[in-house]
């Protein structure tokens, strides 16, 4: 079953811009989804204020390569915040320096997320939105343009 997707902006600065995908089927952002379920969560509210201060410090200074963990495949650009040590990841696509697209995450319970459903999915999710990206970005329909997108307002993505 395909799902259709779209982006919204959750952040923007003069070195970044943060994306997040959004599910047709709720409008939410895989963001806002994270967000509602751990920023409360007192069992991991070090891990959470740590994967926050990386998205205020991105923000700050550009979305450096050391500020992300390596997740996904060779072939793409899947990556988790924190880069230090924890239990909660959040998932995302390193897209440039200047534009990161932020997807969900949660507790990490096994050695590798493919081990997990749930992960496995985000991971997934971010992995076929990248590829239709990538489609778009080669077929001119949407363009990088120094921090940002353009042509994405009018995309539904179907992953």
């Amino acid at each position: 079953m395909r799902k259709k997707t779209a982006m919204d902006i959750i952040g923007q600065s003069d070195k970044a811009t943060l994306y997040s995908i959004s599910f047709e089927i709720d409008g939410t952002t895989e963001f806002e989804k994270f967000v509602a379920e751990f920023e409360m969560n007192a069992s991991y509210n070090g891990d959470y204020q740590r994967i926050i201060a990386a998205l205020q410090a991105i923000l700050r200074l550009g979305a450096l390569e050391r500020f992300f963990r390596p997740e996904g495949k060779f072939y793409d650009s899947v990556s988790a915040l924190p880069i230090e040590g924890g239990q909660l990841r959040l998932y995302c696509l390193r897209i440039s320096e200047q534009i990161v697209i932020i997807g969900n995450g949660g507790v990490k319970t096994t050695q590798a997320y493919e081990q997990d459903p749930k992960m496995y999915g985000y991971v997934l999710d971010l992995q076929r939105f990248e590829r239709m990206l990538k489609r778009n970005l080669e077929e001119g329909h949407v363009h990088i343009e120094e921090k940002e997108l353009t042509g994405i307002e009018d995309i539904i993505f179907e992953i």
